[in-house]
């Protein structure tokens, strides 16, 4: 039986984290375990920015965007050095398990590191891309939809008035769904 667990959020940062973060504190304190947040994803692993999160410490940031626990890209962890420094850091902590919270990059290095080390690891899909695997939606992605979608809904009322065409960018890494969604669902030209 797990006492002690490491909750962190890696890669890009996507709307519903906190409430991720807090569900999982929350939960973790109910099954009687210690919680450790991480800060900036593998590279505070790496570094050992850790802290016992607690009821408080999560108590009122699920209406907050972002994360708590920040969150960095740490090109560091795919070296073997890296690894084994944030490896040093889960056994000086006694940390006997990780949740971590992010896309696809997020889920590769986990997989990664629990085949090189042996520390089971949970994936949250939290990512605006919609590009894990297995999963229908992921946390944030709906939200970056709707986002764009009311950035599109007032451009159109200027591009209307000024009978122009606008060309709108979105983000999605190696992954056209934003796009492809917003364009349905806002009536777009072209895609």
């Amino acid at each position: 039986m797990l006492k002690k667990i490491a909750v962190l959020t890696t890669g890009g940062d996507a709307p519903g984290m906190n409430p991720a973060i807090r569900s999982v504190v929350r939960y973790g304190i109910n099954q009687k375990l210690e919680v450790m947040g991480v800060f900036r994803g593998w590279w505070g692993l790496i570094n050992e920015e850790l802290k016992v999160l607690d009821h408080r410490s999560v108590s009122g940031i699920i209406n907050l965007g972002g994360t708590l626990l920040k969150t960095a890209r740490c090109p560091e962890f795919h070296t073997r050095e890296g690894q084994e420094r944030a490896y040093a850091t889960i056994k000086k902590n006694g940390i006997e398990g990780m949740i971590v919270i992010g896309g696809n990059g997020s889920f590769t290095a986990a997989h990664e590191f629990y085949r090189n080390y042996q520390v089971p690891c949970i994936g949250i899909p939290a990512s605006i891309d919609n590009d894990i695997n297995g999963i229908d939606t992921t946390i944030g992605s709906d939200t970056a939809i709707n986002t764009a979608l009311y950035g599109i809904d007032n451009i159109r009322d200027t591009a209307t008035s000024m009978e122009r065409i606008f060309v709108v960018e979105v983000m999605g890494r190696d992954s056209g769904y934003i796009a492809l969604q917003v364009a349905i669902a806002g009536g777009c030209e072209d895609v």
